[in-house]
């Protein structure tokens, strides 16, 4: 191989190196109980998520489309939120973000469901990196089993931020409904494994 041809080999692979170390990784933080068959878990309830954010609407927004994704992909069905809000009035349940083993029981029995995702919302908004701004999102979601009130399932993922090619040439970044949809989608997908 003649010294060009290693030059122009060593600046593509330089190249691709900067562009995988660059971006975001996305990679999830995740625990999926070992000693759990999740073909028994077949409707859950999404109870509104803990908004960490200045963004008034943004645990809504992470909400539905968690009941949206979750039902797209099959997995589970989901409980029509009202009935959660129903139930959660009629137990007396006074702070839904910070649910107890024994509140988690009553919601399953009461809404007939196996399972209580509950989670938050970190972060939602624009960063900027340099002069370039982008979205970012942060969120946390708990799966509890109803009928024991022990979490089976959890993930913390985060996904947005400016990419190299948007840093460095302009290139369009996603935008925030983009990045929380395709979030979420990611979270939910680790359930299928």
């Amino acid at each position: 191989m003649n010294p060009t041809n290693k030059q122009l080999l060593l600046l593509i692979f330089s190249v691709l190196f900067i562009l995988t170390g660059c971006a975001s990784s996305g990679l999830p933080t995740y625990h999926i109980s070992e000693d759990i068959d999740f073909s028994f878990y077949k409707r859950i309830a999404v109870m509104p998520l803990d908004n960490l954010t200045s963004e008034k609407y943004s645990g809504d927004i992470v909400r539905q489309l968690v009941i949206s994704e979750m039902l797209a992909s099959g997995l589970l069905d989901v409980i029509v939120p009202g009935e959660v809000m129903s139930a959660v009035s009629e137990l007396g349940i006074k702070n839904i973000t910070s649910l107890n083993a024994e509140q988690i029981k009553s919601l399953g029995q009461a809404l007939d469901v196996e399972a209580i995702m509950m989670g938050s919302v970190e972060e939602y908004g624009m960063v900027k990196t340099g002069s370039v701004s982008a979205p970012q999102v942060t969120i946390t979601l708990m799966l509890a089993d109803s009928s024991t009130g022990i979490i089976v399932w959890s993930i913390t993922k985060t996904r947005g931020g400016a990419s190299f090619m948007a840093r460095h040439f302009g290139a369009r970044h996603e935008t925030i409904s983009e990045t929380v949809l395709l979030l979420v989608r990611d979270a939910i997908n680790t359930l299928a494994y």
